[in-house]
């Protein structure tokens, strides 16, 4: 199962080397992503694989503010997150969205592409018919491709998407690709278990229950006695 931890815009780098040092005394051979905010990168090797929340599609240049490549080599970091909802609130558009995909890919990153619909489109039934439209942005059949569905009314909410809903929405999106699925949304120990089960989830993208090491970690092997 795969584990990825999003830290959003929490840790600086001191924090950031206690979150990883904890980790590399407790785990094993566990599959696990950290995505911390790029100025808490750290170098070194790790039992847990480090990874960007965001990037620019170059490797250097004018981009004020922006992270290049170059600066994700420094670290060795070969894994992007591209279209999380939060990004795309803030105005990245699917043209966005499409270069980043377009210039990872041919670099060879792995891409964590999130997809996922607001309550007034999970209200009105249309869920499906949404999420298919995000992915006729990118390239499906990409080998380095890791699809996360993340309902956007069940990020940093508290509610959960049911096991039902889930797993019909994984199924769907499975028609389409052969990557690994994850699901993210309010995901904690209470309710991994549950997820974890489920046919076509392939692991889960965690935000707010991922933001402490211990409790991160307490997750895991929640999720580890269901397998």
């Amino acid at each position: 199962m795969i584990f990825m931890a999003n830290l959003k815009c929490n840790h600086t780098r001191k924090s950031f080397e206690e979150y990883a040092q904890i980790l590399d005394e407790s785990l094993k051979d566990e599959n696990v992503f950290v995505f911390p905010p790029s100025s808490a990168f750290l170098e070194g090797s790790f039992k847990f694989k480090q990874a960007a929340q965001n990037f620019y599609p170059a490797k250097n240049g004018s981009f004020t503010g922006e992270i290049g490549q170059d600066m994700l080599d420094e670290f060795d970091i070969k894994t992007v997150l591209i279209g999380h909802s939060e990004r795309r609130a803030i105005g990245e558009s699917e043209e966005q969205l499409k270069a980043k995909f377009e210039y990872a890919k041919k670099e060879g990153f792995k891409i964590v592409y999130c997809i996922g619909e607001n309550e007034e489109i999970f209200e009105k039934g249309k869920t499906k018919e949404f999420l298919k439209s995000q992915l006729e942005n990118i390239d499906l059949d990409y080998e380095n491709l890791i699809i996360a569905y993340e309902p956007i009314w069940a990020i940093g909410t508290g509610k959960t998407a049911s096991s039902e809903i889930i797993n019909d929405v994984l199924n769907y999106i499975r028609n389409f690709s052969k990557s690994s699925l994850l699901y993210g949304g309010s995901v904690n120990e209470k309710n991994i278990a549950t997820i974890s089960k489920i046919k076509n989830c392939s692991g889960v993208l965690v935000g707010t229950a991922s933001w402490d090491a211990k409790a991160f970690l307490k997750l895991i092997n929640s999720a580890k006695e269901m397998i």
